[in-house]
C-alpha cells in the first residue's frame, strides 16, 4: 500500500495533464457567437471521424482513468 500511495501523486498528474492536452487538442465546431446564444445549429449535429474520434476516445479515457485514481486516493488516505 504504501508503494501505491507513493506512486499515485505522480499518476495523477501524468493523467491530469493528459486530460488537459485531449481536451486542448479537440477541435470546436462552435463560434464564439454560440456562447452568447446565437444562432449556431451546425455546430450541434458535428460527426466526429478520424483522428478527433480517437481524441475523444482518448480523453474519455484518461477522464475514467483519472477519476478511478483520485478514488483509489481517497481510499488509501
Amino acid at each position: 500500500m504504501a508503494a501505491i500511495a507513493g506512486v499515485l501523486p505522480y499518476i495523477q498528474i501524468v493523467l491530469a495533464v493528459c486530460v488537459v492536452v485531449c481536451i486542448l487538442l479537440q477541435q470546436t465546431g462552435a463560434s464564439l457567437g454560440g456562447a452568447f446564444g446565437s444562432d449556431n445549429f451546425s455546430a450541434g449535429y458535428h460527426t466526429r471521424r478520424g483522428s478527433e474520434l480517437y481524441l475523444f476516445y482518448a480523453s474519455l479515457a484518461f477522464g475514467f482513468l483519472f477519476a478511478v485514481s483520485a478514488f483509489v486516493a481517497l481510499l488509501i488516505k
